[in-house]
């Protein structure tokens, strides 16, 4: 191995760092620029790993929890982003746009960079609770259906399929969609 491809050894600063995100190991499993590399991968197949979009960056982010939408927002990450006058940004000049960050809003960059670097892979890391169904059971149940929607489905619910869709002609002399047919006595 080469000197410069020497990794330097971990200073007592980094060693003693506590990650504050969720409930993750006290020292992060990946290196920051490990994570720069697969968030600059993800959502873009033909990416190399070597330069990221403000895309990419916000959603990396939001995931460490960096983004809290309150101390720093996606509108300050825009700004901060846009001033390197880049679509793409690569390690070192994202390095500087992290500096711009954490200066402006008065945030250590040792804590954004080590949030940053514990975060995990890039992924969905949350599932959330299906809260659709009394929506979805709301609006499909066919009994509360009114006007030409309720003519589409009979009394149990089920679809009348193309009678219910397309009027047909029945030749009674009455008009389409009269209730009270046969009931007019001569």
């Amino acid at each position: 191995m080469s000197e410069e491809s020497k990794p330097e050894p971990p200073t007592t600063e980094v060693e003693n760092l506590k990650i504050e995100n969720g409930d993750r190991a006290s020292t992060p499993t990946a290196s920051f620029e490990d994570q720069f590399k697969s968030f600059s991968k993800f959502g873009d197949p033909k990416s190399d790993g070597k330069q990221i979009t403000l895309s990419q960056s916000d959603k990396w982010m939001k995931q460490a929890k960096v983004i809290d939408g309150k101390k720093i927002t996606t509108t300050d990450t825009g700004i901060y982003f846009k001033k390197l006058k880049s679509m793409k940004l690569g390690i070192v000049d994202y390095v500087k746009f992290l500096e711009d960050l954490a200066k402006a809003k008065k945030v250590e960059l040792v804590d954004i960079k080590s949030k940053l670097a514990g975060c995990g892979l890039p992924g969905v890391s949350t599932v959330g609770v299906g809260k659709a169904t009394e929506t979805v059971n709301r609006l499909t149940d066919t009994s509360k259906y009114t006007g030409t929607h309720k003519q589409r489905f009979d009394d149990a619910g089920k679809g009348k399929g193309i009678a219910g869709r397309k009027e047909m002609v029945d030749g009674s002399g009455y008009v389409s969609g009269y209730q009270n047919k046969d009931t007019y006595k001569n």
